[in-house]
């Protein structure tokens, strides 16, 4: 393969500024400021997340997953409990959310452990999803080896029939896990590559420290 020269793709960021002075004492206010701005700039999926895990013999694995509720508990998402990502989690629950704002030129990343939530937050959010979406969470028996699509479409036809007449009920083996956050980083690209970087960290008195790092 050709090597493939990226050297000069590059751009500068100059839409704004983020000053320690002006960062919410509490990361969370923070989060959901940048959150709703998102919404309001109208980014595609801004509750898409990177979610990083390590597997049992310490190899990384990311992939984007879905948030689905944030407080000051932590941020919720929902999965197959027997996923790759749901086993890595029961090996080592620390675990590193990443929220790539590009068109605002901001980034969030959140570092935490992950827990499953409680049966009854995870059938309430179950029965809100569209009637599919139920279906598809009892056809797949998500990261293990299909050998067709054929398949999958032959069992969502049975999951069809099976349920027609009546709820989709939640899958014992489907939930949410909450990750409660241990640090904060709120990044706004910056000319010159001197990008603004606060960081969050937890302070003895139960309230947050904010510092800035160097970019």
């Amino acid at each position: 393969m050709t090597a493939i020269d990226l050297s000069e793709l590059r751009k500068d960021y100059a839409t704004g500024e983020f000053d320690i002075d002006s960062a919410n004492t509490s990361p969370f206010q923070q989060f959901t400021q940048w959150f709703d701005q998102a919404r309001q700039a109208e980014l595609p999926e801004p509750n898409a997340m990177v979610l990083s895990t390590v597997s049992a013999d310490g190899c990384p694995t990311q992939r984007t997953v879905l948030l689905k509720f944030f407080d000051q508990q932590g941020f919720v998402f929902f999965t197959n409990y027997e996923s790759r990502k749901a086993v890595q989690i029961q090996h080592n629950n620390h675990v590193s959310l990443h929220f790539p704002w590009f068109p605002l030129q901001r980034q969030v990343e959140i570092s935490g452990t992950a827990q499953k939530v409680s049966t009854l937050e995870s059938i309430r959010y179950f029965s809100r999803r569209p009637r599919d979406s139920q279906l598809g969470a009892w056809v797949s028996q998500q990261s293990s080896v299909v050998s067709s699509r054929s398949l999958l479409l032959a069992k969502w036809d049975q999951m069809k029939q099976k349920f027609a007449d009546g709820e989709v009920p939640k899958p014992d083996f489907w939930g949410g896990f909450r990750v409660t956050p241990q640090r904060f980083e709120f990044w706004q690209g910056r000319p010159s590559r001197l990008h603004d970087r606060i960081e969050y960290i937890p302070a003895e008195d139960g309230s947050w420290d904010r510092r800035r790092l160097s970019p």
